[in-house]
């Protein structure tokens, strides 16, 4: 089913509110059971201190034993990481608490080991503490341990009583912990995000690439109609634009099945009239009179000319622009015509610097390089000799010469003691204008149209400027 950019918006607006629900339920909920759990640790704390100091009350999940003598030996010489059944925890934090010296009996001090398998813990805090009593140092110790996910065990002892060991795991342990659900919250939220981008990313792509192709259409050529996967807007488009096109090919076809007809249709009364005017004795009359009849069949042929290049029937490849211009002015060469072809100046290469060599190294590309274009080749034929027969019609001789840069190349064509100015020559490109050698020279008005046509197809342009001896011809084309 294909959804429209609307309905589109509607389920990416409503999929990111339920997905930033999702994260952020988990997140807080996460954070509320860990602050529960913390909460439980630090309570436990105080119960164990009460017991530590009385001796009395059942502490549900905390196990409290005292050591055994030769056990109690070992910790008060403080050698904690000897205690039987305790050598994996090699990790001991020793601590001492003061206890309120307003008590009966005075302050005592509670001393601390905390025997862990992974971590020594930072309490240099609790222990400073000056304005805690003894019983929220505990609880702080307790919310410590229950911060780090450890498995520690407690060997403790109350002023100058017996050493216990304590053994809470079950409430400050790792495996008490309740699970971390900010993790999974922040995947949600990546992937929900990553989902609705590359949904914006696709419909928009649909876009760009349908309109990339019409872009390419006139200079690679195109299919009969487009087919494109996308919003339902994008497919009216396509559907318009597919229409629009079978309408223009229809009517440039029939346009050029029309001049092909009239152009045929021609052929036989113009024959019959060089035939007849064959006949008249006058040669200056006989001889206009078929100056009038090739002027009639030579503007036909050259409007449809010109309609053929609009169709673009013809299939763009790549060639070697080089030897195409090369083949081009020697055909002009072997009829004796005043066109040359200016050497492409080699390109200067310059190497990089290195350990041995303080100067960079230098290098030309050989001067034969080719220019390879992909572009249709009888097009671009017909758009270059129309360039040069103009420049032979105003300015009795033609230099071509050749640029190029990665993405485009120039032909440049450029006469000699032309009377005409860059504004006359651009007016010269609509069609059917000429300039004031109308009765001197040959032509229709459509060389420069077509040209220009040419160009446009191929993805660039046409421009004129002034030059050293003349005007010059710029004829771009995308590579």
């Amino acid at each position: 089913m294909t959804l429209r950019l609307r309905s589109l918006g509607w389920v990416w607006a409503i999929g990111a509110f339920a997905a930033g629900l999702l994260a952020a339920g988990l997140w807080f909920a996460s954070a509320r059971n860990w602050d529960r759990y913390l909460t439980r640790a630090y309570a436990a704390g105080f119960s164990v201190y009460e017991n530590l100091r009385t001796g009395r009350g059942a502490l549900p999940d905390i196990t409290i034993k005292p050591l055994s003598p030769q056990a109690a030996q070992l910790a008060e010489a403080g050698e904690f990481e000897q205690l039987p059944g305790l050598q994996g925890r090699r990790f001991v934090t020793h601590l001492s608490i003061l206890t309120d010296s307003s008590a009966p009996l005075g302050g005592r001090e509670l001393t601390l080991a905390v025997m862990s398998d992974r971590l020594v813990y930072p309490v240099s805090d609790i222990v400073a503490g000056s304005d805690q009593t003894g019983p929220q140092k505990m609880g702080n110790l307790t919310r410590l341990l229950a911060t780090y996910c450890s498995e520690p065990v407690l060997i403790a002892r109350y002023g100058r009583g017996d050493w216990q060991q304590l053994d809470g795991t079950r409430v400050w342990g790792c495996r008490a912990a309740p699970a971390d659900l900010r993790l999974p919250a922040i995947l949600v939220a990546v992937v929900a995000l990553a989902a609705i981008l590359t949904s914006i990313g696709n419909a928009t792509d649909s876009f760009a690439r349908f309109a990339q192709a019409l872009r390419d259409r006139r200079r690679h050529g195109g299919p009969e109609s487009y087919e494109t996967a996308g919003p339902a807007e994008l497919r009216d488009i396509v559907s318009a634009v597919n229409d629009y096109l079978q309408d223009e090919r229809a009517q440039l076809e029939k346009r050029a099945t029309v001049l092909s007809g009239v152009s045929h249709d021609l052929g036989t009364p113009a024959a019959r009239v060089r035939l007849r005017a064959a006949l008249i004795p006058d040669p200056v009359l006989r001889e206009k009179l078929e100056s009038d009849v090739d002027q009639m069949t030579g503007m036909i042929e050259s409007v449809l000319t010109y309609t053929r290049s609009e169709l673009s029937v013809e299939e763009p490849r790549q060639i070697s622009l080089t030897s195409l211009v090369e083949s081009l002015v020697a055909d002009y060469q072997d009829m004796d015509l005043p066109v040359n072809l200016q050497q492409i100046a080699p390109v200067e290469v310059e190497g990089a610097s290195s350990l041995f060599m303080s100067r960079r190294g230098h290098a030309s590309l050989p001067e034969s390089r080719r220019i390879l274009v992909m572009a249709r080749p009888i097009s671009l034929r017909r758009a270059l000799t129309n360039l040069i027969d103009n420049a032979l019609k105003y300015g009795r001789h033609a230099r071509v010469s050749l640029e190029t840069d990665a993405e485009t190349a120039t032909v440049i064509v450029e006469d000699k003691g032309t009377d005409l100015t860059v504004a006359d020559i651009e007016a010269l490109m609509a069609p059917f204008r000429r300039g004031s050698n109308t009765g001197s020279s040959d032509g229709f008005g459509l060389g420069l149209t077509i040209v220009a046509t040419v160009a446009e197809q191929q993805g660039g342009s046409l421009l004129f400027e002034e030059g050293e001896q003349g005007l010059r011809a710029r004829f771009t084309i995308l590579r």
